[in-house]
Formats: C-alpha cells, structure tokens, sequence
C-alpha cells in the first residue's frame, strides 16, 4: 500500500510543478498552451526543436523556469519509474483484485479529474500566481490574459508567399484594422524585427507577420490570394467588421 500512495503522491506533485511551470511561462509572453507544451517537455526532459529552443533560451527568466523544470524532472522521472516498480511487486504480492489495486485505480480517476477541472484550474492557477507574485521576481503581467486570447481572440504567425494577397502591398494599403487584424510586428527574411510597423512598410516574399484578432478572420487572411477574389474577401471582411461594431452599440 506505501507504495502505491508515494506513486499517487509522486505524481500529484509532478502535476503541480508542471502547472507552476505552465503560469510562471505564461507570465513571461507565452500562449498558455504553448508554456503548456514546454513547462511538461522541460519536465520530462523530451528536448524542443531548433526554433522553440531559442524562443525559450533566450529569455533570462525561461532559462531560470526551464532549469528547475529540467532538475526536477530528473529527479521525479527516476522516483516515479522506482515507485512504479515497488507498486506492481506489492500488487503481485497482493493480486490485481486487490485495495492497493482499488486505491491506485481511485487515485489516478481523481487525477485525471483534478487535471482537467476547469474550477481546480482556475482556483490553483490563482494561487500559484500569487505565491509567484510573492516570492518571485517575474514580470506577473498576464500577456496570455491581457489579450484575451481565451475567447476567439489569439495571436499568430503568418509567413508570406509569392500567391498571398498581402505580398507587395503596404500596411496602408491592406487595411487590416478595418478588417479587425492588427499586425503587431513583422519579421524580414534577414533577421531584421520591426515592431508595431506603420502605414508605409511594405509586406514582402519569406515575411513573417505577427497577427492578432479572431481566429476566424486570421484563417481567412492566411488562405487569402492575389487577385480580385482576395479583393472581395477584404471587402466582405471589413463589411463583417462593420456589422459586429454595430451590433456592438446597439
């Protein structure tokens, strides 16, 4: 029974840390699902591609979450395998149909209900933001939440190709903010960065713009080609736009 619990106990407390891992992320920029992903790959020590590595690296206080992530797991991934061991001994002793068999079946429901509660999520995620408020020296601003990327809304990426609509046009010209689209900044082929980009700049092939708005125009704009078919989409967009800001003051 010792060691079906320390499994059970084990696990709770991975699930905890990979959830501080996943706020303490979201505080520094990152989409919650993103610092979702990287706070249990860290954990688990699974590794990230080239481009997520540098995203992560780069900043100084990812770098300080992603090394506690990493020493942790090390450490939880060798006890659990150890517990996970010790617990089917004792089932063996004991026979599958058995109360330890009972209690890790109860155990691993209760998780798994805890895990994707949605009351649980908010009410452990307001406490572990305040303990990192407290004892932490993070920016707390909650970029994830402060952009309400929880409804329809979200940022993405958009890399331009020679067919899409907003190649070789100026920000002026695309007009996105009729649309809702607000393009927060864009990166040039050649490293270069400009943030919140003005009327003038110009969208070229290999661009990658970072947008915001609700996903169903990012969709439409990222499917969007040249031609008078593009045109009308555009149109049709900031016609859409206009109704929902009357619908909006009615």
């Amino acid at each position: 029974m010792a060691a079906v619990i320390s499994l059970l106990i084990i696990i709770s407390i991975s699930l905890l840390i990979t959830r501080i891992g996943t706020i303490a992320f979201v505080h520094t920029g990152l989409s919650k699902e993103v610092a979702k992903f990287q706070a249990r790959s860290a954990y688990l020590g699974v590794g990230f591609t080239t481009k997520e590595s540098e995203l992560m690296v780069k900043d100084p206080v990812r770098r300080k979450i992603l090394t506690f992530l990493i020493f942790t797991g090390n450490a939880g991934v060798i006890t659990t395998i150890s517990s996970v061991i010790f617990s089917f001994l004792s089932l063996q002793e004991t026979g599958f149909f058995s109360v330890e068999m009972l209690v890790l079946a109860a155990g691993f429901g209760l998780l798994i209900f805890l895990a994707y509660s949605d009351f649980v999520d908010r009410r452990l995620s307001r406490f572990i933001e305040k303990l990192l408020k407290k004892y932490t020296y993070l920016d707390v601003k909650d970029y994830y939440s402060l952009l309400n990327l929880e409804g329809d809304y979200r940022v993405s990426e958009l890399k331009v190709e020679e067919g899409d609509w907003v190649n070789q046009k100026s920000l002026k010209e695309l007009q996105l903010d009729k649309e809702g689209v607000l393009i927060l900044g864009i990166k040039r082929a050649d490293g270069e960065y400009i943030g919140a980009p003005y009327g003038k700049t110009m969208v070229r092939v290999d661009d990658i713009l970072i947008l915001y708005g609700e996903s169903s125009g990012l969709k439409n704009l990222e499917e969007r080609k040249k031609g008078a078919s593009g045109d009308e989409e555009h149109d049709d967009a900031v016609s859409e736009q206009n109704k929902k800001k009357e619908d909006q003051k009615n």
